[in-house]
């Protein structure tokens, strides 16, 4: 059985019992390779199921709690489970969820983990969901070796032989995951806390500097909003950031507070980074990506980044694809000193007029003027321009002047790249790691431009 000893908030005796229960479970229910959901709350309860199902070699999909009807749709029909852990669906599949009856649950786990080895031969596939910016569910196919091989290049590159973590994000997507593989399998320590409790004061009792942070953009951006979280922050040794791009400004201001920021570069696909700038760098005003992680080898194929490592994924679930090289749709570049730079996605590249616009330099620009609080970039369809470049923002100040940040944008922008259209609103969408659905942006600005009587002509969005 997996050793994990629990501190804190809980104990080792409860985890311990509960990866029984687990086991228990499918040794009475399913039988070969079976086809295991696991979308638990509670973590304690998430990482005693999926190491249950790993160890008993099961297809385990690693889901979220709170998609809508329309990703457990997608989801039901895609997988067809043998079991469910943590959702109660009223759906045609099988469904026998681990139900919790216990009222109190602790905020915050204190995890300190012991490697035990976990059988290479025929081990457990594990899906761990990707949605891009579409909204269509999809899973990576991962085992436990890819998941291993990504820690191992994690630790030859920042140094360490143990890997003591700070969770905020959830664990059924890479990033949070990850963080517990890494804990795992170098007898690490991992801090499960909730963003919303720790932002509201509730702040871990850990020595920061022993641990790593993992954050997204837009909670690096709420924590430096207030000051005695920036100390805080900046006690760590290293403070990762990934799952979207980061603007200037955000990056900057981090910088000030000498937070060392180590900006990263991974999907889903690879198994969470392939590519990091180390604090070291950060601070010394370097930019980009970063260097490549020693399990990884990133080339650049037709403009575009083009991945070879021991951590890639086997495919998309329901996909026959098994290749070991990953062409990536981001359009990049290696400096001389060998950091990767990325300019932008080439399926979001705008083009009007026969030029081409990238979203992400314009949102840059944008953001640079201090003039809107977010800000993203789409092109609508227009039969003159073939797309027309449209900026819906969420403007910082009541009487924030489009005309203004276009003066502004005048002075380093090519003209073609200058927003022909702009859609004011309160909020932008996006989902836990930072990520805008682009589609669904597309729609608002579609309608709010309409409603100003300023649609582009259109033929078809």
């Amino acid at each position: 059985m997996v050793e994990l000893r629990i501190f804190d908030f809980a104990c080792h005796d409860l985890f311990g019992s509960l990866v029984e229960n687990f086991s228990a479970e499918l040794a009475s229910n399913c039988f070969g390779a079976s086809k295991v959901i696991i979308a638990e709350r509670d973590p304690i309860k998430f990482l005693a199921g999926f190491l249950a199902a790993v160890e008993a070699k099961c297809q385990v999909f690693l889901c979220n709690p709170d998609w809508g009807n329309n990703e457990w749709r997608q989801v039901l029909n895609l997988v067809q489970p043998d079991i469910i852990w943590g959702k109660k669906l009223d759906t045609q599949h099988s469904s026998t969820p681990f139900a919790s009856t216990r009222g109190t649950r602790a905020r915050r786990w204190l995890l300190s983990t012991q490697h035990s080895a976990l059988s290479t031969q025929h081990s457990a596939l594990i899906m761990i969901p990707t949605g891009g910016s579409a909204g269509k569910v999809k899973f990576c196919v991962h085992t436990w070796e890819t998941l291993v091989a990504s820690v191992r290049g994690f630790t030859e590159y920042f140094q360490v032989s143990q890997v003591n973590s700070l969770c905020l994000l959830p664990l059924y997507h890479v990033s949070g995951l990850m963080q517990f593989v890494r804990a795992f399998t170098t007898g690490g320590k991992l801090s499960i806390c909730n963003f919303k409790q720790l932002v509201s004061g509730e702040v871990p009792d850990i020595d920061p500097s022993g641990f790593f942070i993992s954050l997204v953009p837009t909670q690096l951006q709420r924590f430096l909003q207030d000051s005695q979280l920036t100390i805080w922050l900046s006690k760590f040794d290293t403070v990762l950031l990934g799952g979207a791009p980061a603007w200037d400004e955000l990056l900057e201001k981090a910088r000030y507070h000498q937070i060392r920021l180590a900006p990263t570069y991974g999907m889903t696909e690879t198994a969470s980074q392939i590519v990091t700038l180390k604090p070291d760098d950060f601070l010394r005003g370097k930019r980009g990506c970063g260097k490549v992680l020693p399990h990884a080898r990133v080339s650049i194929c037709d403009g575009k980044v083009c991945v070879e490592s021991e951590s890639l994924f086997l495919g998309y679930y329901g996909d026959n694809d098994n290749s070991n090289n990953f062409k990536i749709d981001d359009v990049g570049y290696f400096d001389e000193q060998g950091y990767l730079y990325i300019i932008g996605r080439d399926s979001s590249k705008i083009i009007t007029g026969g030029e081409n616009v990238y979203p992400e330099e314009l949102e840059a620009a944008i953001r640079e003027t201090q003039m809107v609080n977010d800000v993203c970039v789409v092109g609508i369809a227009d039969k003159y321009w073939g797309q027309a470049v449209t900026a819906v923002y969420v403007p910082k100040y009541a009487n924030t002047s489009t005309f203004a940040i276009e003066t502004i944008l005048k002075y380093g922008l090519s003209k073609y790249k200058i927003p022909k259209y702009w859609a004011p609103v309160s909020v932008i969408p996006r989902n836990l790691q930072g990520k805008v659905n682009r589609d669904e942006i597309l729609k608002i600005a579609v309608e709010c431009l309409s409603e100003a009587g300023k649609t582009p002509t259109r033929q078809g969005v």
